[in-house]
């Protein structure tokens, strides 16, 4: 971990250095240099807040479809339970109508 931030800064410095070297061996004016820089800047602004709001639409889909998908499965999951839950139903039913056909022979004896 320490050498990949290691190596991270070691390449945000040198970005950093040969943008002050570029600009000062520029054999442009200062004025045109630096308008150069502010336009560059907005447009790169410009593009990260395209690519940032891109990004946010596509998980905004991908976490809509995953509600959507994860509500059919839970749908599907009650709906099974609810038939299990009515076999048991109808499997207690007809015990107890034998336990109760068993007890009434019980009493007649």
């Amino acid at each position: 971990m320490s050498n990949n931030s290691n190596t991270f800064l070691g390449i945000i410095a040198g970005t950093a250095i040969g943008a002050t070297l570029g600009i000062l061996f520029a054999p442009d004016k200062g004025v045109n240099t630096r308008r150069r820089i502010v336009d560059e800047a907005q447009a790169t602004k410009d593009q990260l807040q395209r690519e940032a709001s891109n990004l946010k639409n596509q998980i905004a889909d991908t976490v809509s479809t995953q509600r959507e998908t994860l509500d059919t499965k839970i749908e599907s999951l009650v709906s099974d339970a609810s038939y299990k839950a009515d076999d048991v139903i109808s499997s207690l039913e007809k015990k107890l109508s034998e336990l109760k056909a068993k007890n009434k022979k019980l009493q007649k004896s």
